[in-house]
């Protein structure tokens, strides 16, 4: 297997920092697929080449295969022949991907010591594959896959046997991809999408395959034309598997841009829903977080006196929760941009942070936001960051103390709540869960809200207070939770508090309650206002 990547960028040496391999030197590698060679078939200031060639073991693949299921053979000469004569040798696929991990990771990572400036910059490069499948589509395939970033594609069809041109073209392709990218980029496009490509891995595929995928893919996958054909063949034609990695990348286009607090645009109804809960708190219009993500939720300027705002009281009411529960592991599921995680590393007492997402993108801004490079070791050794859907089971989030929804459930479609209950509270089961959702009764004080308008375009419902509450004594008729309701943000007589709040405690192993005992109780915690 072969990959050449050229760069014409003055001087071209430089290629030689970024991948961290020396012009002058050839170098071996032993890696999990085979031998891999590295080295430089050219090296001048105008153009320099560097190459990846990796020696495969055909015999060694079958044998080694073999041992880890106990020596069994798929039955029959013909089958286990057929196992020894293969393109495996020669054609690009995921054994040159796990090589490429393995020679070029500081590369793919986008770090260099020597010259960081020129990780972060896009150059001119051409990667060359001479022997690529494109399985089920053919250059076309290859031309819907990397056109969408920026590469202008030459694809050759390569025949089956030059003597005999009678049997036509091979699926491989000697492919050529040129544009101006940063390496790091580069790489890992390559790296997902060789496999996707042969549509085919070497190794099984399990759900640690979502999180690399969408690790290596964030910058670019959520946005791509074609990433459900991605999911589906990087995935295996797993379906559960797709169906989870395309859950997560549904919202990351949105909470991208709100994450960043960079001008995200839910139409005029999450602006005016910010400005209308910031009049409701006496704010005079101050720049106040409503739903979700959107907003700082900051207090004003040093010096100024004002309440605070809708989104920072919620957080100090799920801060205070959280302390009288005695809660140490915690997790934030739906984090968004971070702000309940950064208050929650602030105090020592939280000696582990779960901050969870169904986008690897927001995620991500949430740890640029955070400025995790720059945490304490201390402090980082106590933040994790899981991108998980709360419709799937996940035991990255059993065994602990507390679980934060804080303007969540109202994202998710209604045929799917009972999903996320049987995930928190039937298979997580920690022993405190805190929820909050908006207060659809409140949204006439907002008099920028169209008639009947929730306060997100994303939100799939709102809930009055009686549904609310009719939903939550359901979570405690089904499972081993007492439940208490409450609310967050002025108690208005009429409507009640922009926020409901919900406080679920679990109850000690072996305790049983008659079924009119897991009614939700209409009082609500101290220090987060009164109850209905």
């Amino acid at each position: 297997m072969f990959l050449a990547v050229s760069t014409t960028h003055h001087p071209a040496t430089d290629l030689g920092f970024l991948l961290h391999k020396h012009p002058d030197r050839a170098q071996r590698f032993d890696t999990a697929a085979g031998s891999a060679h590295v080295f430089y078939p050219e090296a001048t200031e105008e153009r320099c080449t560097a190459a990846l060639l990796l020696e495969i073991d055909p015999v060694g693949l079958v044998r080694n295969r073999q041992a880890g299921t106990g020596g069994r053979r798929g039955g029959g000469a013909g089958v286990d022949a057929a196992q020894y004569v293969d393109d495996r040798t020669y054609a690009a696929s995921s054994l040159l991907a796990v090589a490429m991990a393995a020679v070029f990771s500081t590369a793919m990572a986008g770090r260099c010591k020597a010259r960081p400036e020129l990780a972060a910059t896009a150059l001119p490069l051409e990667i060359r594959l001479p022997s690529l499948p494109c399985r089920a589509g053919g250059a076309d395939l290859a031309r819907r896959l990397f056109e969408p970033l920026g590469w202008q594609v030459a694809a050759v069809p390569l025949p089956l046997d030059p003597r005999f041109p009678e049997w036509g073209d091979a699926p491989h392709h000697d492919v050529t991809l040129t544009g101006t990218l940063r390496l790091a980029d580069a790489l890992t496009q390559v790296y997902v999408l060789l496999p996707v490509l042969d549509d085919a891995k070497h190794y099984y595929v399990g759900r640690d395959e979502i999180d690399k995928l969408l690790r290596e893919g964030a910058s670019w996958l959520p946005g791509h034309p074609e990433r459900h054909l991605i999911a589906r063949r990087y995935l295996g034609h797993r379906r559960a598997l797709t169906t989870a990695a395309l859950a997560q990348l549904a919202t990351a286009d949105d909470l991208a841009a709100d994450s960043l607090g960079t001008g995200f645009e839910p139409g005029l109804i999450a602006t005016e829903t910010e400005a209308a809960e910031a009049d409701a708190e006496g704010t005079s219009g101050e720049g106040t977080s409503g739903e979700g993500t959107s907003g700082e939720g900051t207090s004003g300027d040093v010096g100024e006196t004002r309440p605070p705002a809708l989104a920072e009281l919620r957080r100090r009411a799920i801060l205070a929760m959280l302390r009288a529960s005695d809660a140490h592991r915690v997790a934030d599921v739906g984090c968004g941009d971070g702000k309940l995680v950064a208050r929650l590393l602030a105090e020592p007492s939280f000696t582990e942070v779960v901050a969870v997402d169904v986008s690897h993108r927001a995620l991500e801004l949430a740890a640029r936001r955070l400025r995790i490079e720059r945490m304490p070791d201390q402090v980082r050794a106590r933040l994790r960051l899981v991108v998980s859907s709360l419709t799937y089971r996940d035991s990255r989030l059993t065994g602990l103390d507390a679980i934060v929804l804080s303007e969540v459930v109202e994202h998710v479609d209604p045929p799917r709540l009972p999903a996320l209950a049987e995930v928190v509270l039937g298979h997580a089961q920690p022993r405190l869960v805190i929820v909050t959702t908006p207060n659809i009764e409140y949204n006439v004080r907002y008099e920028g809200l169209p008639s009947g308008a929730l306060r997100h375009r994303d939100h799939r419902f709102e809930w009055t207070r009686d549904e609310f509450a009719s939903w939550v004594g359901g979570l405690g008729a089904r499972y081993p939770y007492t439940a208490r309701l409450g609310g967050v943000g002025v108690d208005d007589p009429q409507v009640g508090q922009p926020t409901q709040l919900a406080i679920l405690e679990r109850l000690p192993a072996g305790e049983h309650r008659a079924a009119g005992e897991h009614r939700a109780a209409g009082e609500h915690r101290a220090g987060t206002g009164k109850g209905r």
